[in-house]
């Protein structure tokens, strides 16, 4: 069980073997008793966690038959709809769900997820409709993590330098006529606690046509606690502070005096309502309360001192956290902490039964700490089978699947027809000069499959 919910569309069929070369037998393999060495697994998603876990038990356990399966039509999860389209080396996010912000006004138009909103621009099929109204001037993201980095820098980045990635066309297009020219990233905490890494702000920084607006009243009385942090906290912050305070070169000062765009960075500040137009029909602002920190480091938390300021906006983007979600009764899950309660990946009280990605620790970390992870789920998972401790006897594997799926009326799709899939995609983004023009409608993909 790799990473999310799943539903409705099935998708499996990814190379079950990898039979060693004829003659030989691996030391590895021959630790596992005859009736281990061909053991079946099914995989529940097919992100990177679903990937890495399966590629993990593959490569220590070449005879395992191992079947992925996935609710969306197409493979790969984040990797296709999480990462910004302009940064396909990195992630965004991997969990089902996002964390609601809990205040009054939270249901007016103009307020979004930042989860749907990547969703959108990504293809994710679920979002194709969220239609975001770009119209305003200034737009409000909560949230101080990569993740809000990576929505501001898609609603500043001049749209000419998005036509050559995989970005959708319709949000290309509503990109190109977006009137936002001021992006304010707000966090309940401090400098030393946001959340974005130096690699992402700096990018933001340098990002041509805007202007960064950052506070050096918010530095005051962090110099020493700076020199304690963390080289990569030290780093950030240093930077952070260098941008607050330092003048631009003289080749630079036209581009800060009066650039098109701006964003800024608003610390110590908590939103307590989504403030209505006159009308009631839309969002026109956000109430934030001003807070102070309890604590230092990390673990500082952020109280409200009483005082509170309106932010006027047209877009409300929520980035304050990601959630899996429960994936049937049958399966123990923390609502409080959104995973499967779980030891080293073995899921508590069920035999067989393992997870990884962000439903076992939580939404954090980046891709390489998924990798980490899943490798050592799977590596938890031969340790159980070669000490005899998953349940024995035949397995029917995809088969049984095959046979729940038809009685219920569900044609899967399959890895070669993904590949089908992958293929239009790519021949539609080269007239475009694109790497692929993603599909966004499920019907479509079944009607070029034939279905």
């Amino acid at each position: 069980m790799a990473t999310r919910c799943w539903r409705r569309w099935h998708w499996s069929a990814w190379p079950r073997t990898r039979p060693p070369p004829a003659g030989s037998t691996p030391s590895f393999l021959r630790q596992f008793s005859t009736q281990e060495q061909t053991p079946q697994i099914c995989v529940v998603g097919s992100g990177p966690a679903g990937f890495y876990t399966t590629q993990y038990l593959l490569k220590h356990h070449p005879q395992a038959h191992v079947d992925l399966y996935e609710k969306q039509l197409v493979p790969f999860g984040l990797v296709r709809f999480g990462v910004a389209p302009d940064h396909p080396e990195v992630k965004s996010y991997g969990a089902e769900d996002h964390q609601a912000l809990g205040i009054p006004g939270e249901e007016l138009p103009g307020v979004l997820s930042a989860r749907a909103f990547v969703g959108w621009y990504n293809g994710l099929p679920e979002n194709r409709e969220l239609a975001p109204d770009l119209s305003c001037d200034t737009a409000v993201i909560l949230g101080q993590g990569n993740v809000a980095l990576d929505v501001a820098r898609i609603l500043m980045t001049p749209p000419e330098h998005l036509e050559k990635t995989d970005i959708t066309e319709a949000a290309l297009g509503a990109l190109r006529q977006s009137r936002v020219k001021t992006v304010w990233i707000v966090g309940r905490r401090g400098p030393l606690q946001v959340a974005f890494t130096i690699k992402e702000l700096r990018e933001m920084i340098q990002l041509p046509g805007t202007r960064p607006i950052v506070d050096s009243a918010d530095f005051l009385g962090l110099q020493d606690r700076i020199k304690e942090a963390s080289r990569p906290r030290k780093r950030l912050t240093e930077l952070l502070l260098q941008t607050a305070t330092e003048k631009p070169e003289v080749k630079e000062a036209a581009r800060w005096a009066s650039p098109p765009r701006a964003w800024g960075l608003r610390f110590f500040r908590s939103p307590q309502q989504v403030l209505p137009s006159p009308d009631g029909e839309r969002v026109a602002g956000i109430r934030l309360a001003v807070t102070r920190l309890e604590g230092v480091g990390e673990a500082a938390r952020a109280v409200p001192t009483g005082d509170i300021e309106d932010l006027p906006c047209g877009l409300v983007l929520s980035s304050v956290g990601y959630k899996s979600c429960p994936i049937d009764t049958s399966v123990p899950f923390d609502p409080k902490l959104g995973v499967i309660p779980n030891v080293e990946g073995r899921v508590v009280d069920v035999s067989g039964l393992y997870c990884s990605g962000w439903v076992k620790r939580g939404p954090t970390g980046v891709i390489a700490t998924t990798m980490t992870d899943s490798f050592l789920t799977g590596q938890t998972l031969l340790q159980d089978l070669k000490a005899g401790l998953l349940p024995s006897g035949p397995r029917p594997g995809y088969a049984a699947i095959q046979a729940l799926l038809s009685r219920r009326g569900i044609q899967p799709t399959s890895f070669s027809d993904w590949e089908k899939l992958d293929a239009e995609e790519v021949s539609r983004g080269q007239a475009a000069g694109k790497p692929r023009e993603k599909l966004l409608d499920p019907q479509e993909m079944l009607r070029l499959l034939g279905r």
